[in-house]
């Protein structure tokens, strides 16, 4: 039953995951074209797709909860006797509970990730336009000069 639960709650984080990932698909690729322009976006969109499973997994999978449901090794209690090991059962119950989990990790890591994203691309776009105001009064300054001096060698 423990692997069942693996392949499960592997399935249902990359299946959220998926949905994640096309639904943030066209807002990703239209910031990145902004900031990085449609030359190089492509590229640094399907890396975005892929960090998105790769987050989305690793935050669904808990593979540390899901050993709770596999034999533990007997210990020795603080008088020397043996303690029995402790070993969840599988139950329907339990198996709502950790689909529910799964799907409630993925999610929240995926969130966590775009958060991080969605900043970091705002921070680059004021930047961007920062720095693209500061460019064009410089351009403006220089148009005029270049046209007096095309004028002056006739």
């Amino acid at each position: 039953m423990f692997f069942a639960l693996l392949v499960v709650t592997l399935l249902v984080a990359v299946v959220v995951s998926a949905l994640v990932a096309r639904a943030f698909e066209k807002p990703i690729t239209s910031i990145l074209e902004k900031i990085v322009g449609p030359d190089i976006a492509f590229a640094w969109a399907r890396y975005m797709k892929f960090a998105i499973y790769v987050v989305g997994i690793s935050g669904g999978v808990r593979v540390y909860n899901l050993e709770r449901y596999l034999p533990q090794p007997e210990a020795i209690g603080p008088e020397g006797e043996p303690v029995p090991p402790f070993q969840l059962t599988l139950t329907p119950e339990r198996w709502v509970l950790e689909v529910y989990q799964t799907i409630i990790s993925t999610l929240q890591a995926l969130a966590w990730m775009l958060l991080v994203f969605f900043l970091i691309a705002m921070v680059a776009y004021v930047i961007l336009r920062v720095w693209g105001k500061k460019k064009e009064p410089l351009a403006q300054d220089e148009a005029p000069k270049a046209s007096l001096s095309s004028s002056k060698n006739p």
